[in-house]
């Protein structure tokens, strides 16, 4: 949620920001309309109440059943206003910041750097090498669960479990919290989070019946769990690393990588999280990228380290990042982690705040990926893979794995 305060300073700015994230501007003026007249109307309230308390010291018994009809008329008007007035204030987005490229998708997003040599392999994709290695089975899958669904089987499991012990134990000696959160949250916390709005719901399993939510990414269980609190400042940054399954209907990606593990309805993930003091988030945001790079050099897959321009960036963000892992068996780079900085957009609609002294302020919330288990494992496979079809297993994970090679 913005500043309201902010936004009747700065109208034309936020006009801007909102265009350029390819949402509707008029929002700004549907906002300000509705905030103008919930103004109104608080001071009318005010004043009645005032009034009444006079005619009360006065015992003027009639002036007080008028101002009462009075009040009983004009305070549902209120808080209808109210209502409307928060659900507008709730679809503006959080501005780009200010060094995000203006661009209408993700076809103007910015190459920022490129790490590693593009291993000379074979170029067989990774469904391919996985069926015939019997570590991932689709149709099974499809069968059991339907399209977009996938099983990973015996040393593809391995791989999974090896991949969360190397995070867990690279971001825990970095000071983060280890969590595992719930998969499910109330609509509330969702909400709070600034993911239902504009067709967002669409993209979510909605359990109406219980007022719940399947998380699509751990960062929607984490953000809200400190919803109403006041952390002391000298905690700051408060980091967490979680583990969970995430779970995504890809509302409006059909026909995009239907086939496989790319593009699925369940997956589980390596999620960081961290609560920031304001005059520190930029450096954060860097820091959770720079722990991202960290951990893919570790595997020594190439990647490319892309920032997204306004247009791609989605509600919360004001900055975002996206590493994409070089995929020999595809021809191309494909998006592997992501790391945001929401700033005070989530913490001000879940009420999040921080003391330093005798003032209090709302926190900055940042995310980022270490692995997206799926992907990783893809991107492991495609650019691991040997002539024979085995695939040696990163030097990193053998610890874990307990072997250097996959094969039939």
């Amino acid at each position: 949620m913005i500043n309201i305060n902010d936004l009747r300073d700065n109208i034309e700015k936020f006009k801007k920001g909102v265009e350029a994230k390819q949402f509707d501007p008029a929002l700004i003026d549907d906002v300000l309309k509705l905030d103008g007249e919930r103004r109104k109307l608080l001071g009318e309230i005010e004043k009645l109440r005032a009034d009444r308390n006079v005619y009360a010291k006065e015992q003027n018994i009639e002036k007080g059943k008028e101002t009462k009809i009075k009040l009983q008329k004009i305070e549902p008007e209120l808080a209808k206003t109210e209502k409307e007035y928060k659900e507008k204030l709730f679809q503006i987005p959080n501005l780009p910041a200010d060094d995000v490229k203006k661009g209408k998708d993700e076809s103007e997003n910015e190459i920022v750097r490129e790490w590693g040599d593009k291993k000379k392999s074979p170029d067989r994709d990774y469904l391919e090498l996985g069926e015939e290695l019997d570590i991932v089975d689709i149709k099974r899958a499809a069968k059991v669960s339907g399209s977009r669904f996938g099983y990973l089987k015996g040393d593809a499991v391995l791989l999974e479990m090896a991949l969360v012990q190397f995070a867990m134990e690279f971001l825990v000696k970095e000071g983060f919290t280890p969590i595992i959160p719930p998969s499910l949250i109330k609509k509330e916390s969702m909400r709070g989070m600034g993911y239902l709005e504009h067709g967002g719901e669409e993209d979510m399993y909605v359990l109406d019946k219980d007022d719940l939510v399947l998380v699509g990414t751990s960062e929607q269980s984490i953000g809200p769990m400190h919803m109403n609190e006041v952390l002391s400042g000298k905690d700051l940054p408060k980091r967490y690393v979680s583990f969970s399954p995430c779970f995504r209907r890809e509302a409006g990606s059909y026909g995009k990588d239907t086939k496989g593990i790319l593009r699925v309805h369940q997956f589980d993930k390596v999620e960081m999280f961290s609560f920031a003091k304001p005059e520190n988030s930029e450096d954060e945001h860097e820091y959770l990228l720079s722990l991202e790079e960290k951990l893919f050099q570790a595997l020594e897959i190439p990647y490319q380290v892309v920032k997204m321009c306004s247009g791609d960036l989605g509600a919360p963000a004001t900055k975002k990042y996206d590493l994409e892992a070089w995929m020999p068996g595809q021809g191309k780079h494909r998006e592997v982690t992501s790391t945001s900085n929401a700033t005070d957009f989530q913490s001000r609609r879940l009420n999040i705040k921080y003391q330093d002294g005798g003032e209090k302020k709302h926190v900055h919330t940042l995310n980022g990926t270490a692995f997206a288990i799926g992907r990783t494992i893809i991107a492991i496979i495609e650019n691991y893979q040997q002539e024979d079809g085995s695939i040696i297993v990163p030097e990193v994970l053998q610890k874990w794995v307990g072997k250097k090679k996959i094969t039939k």
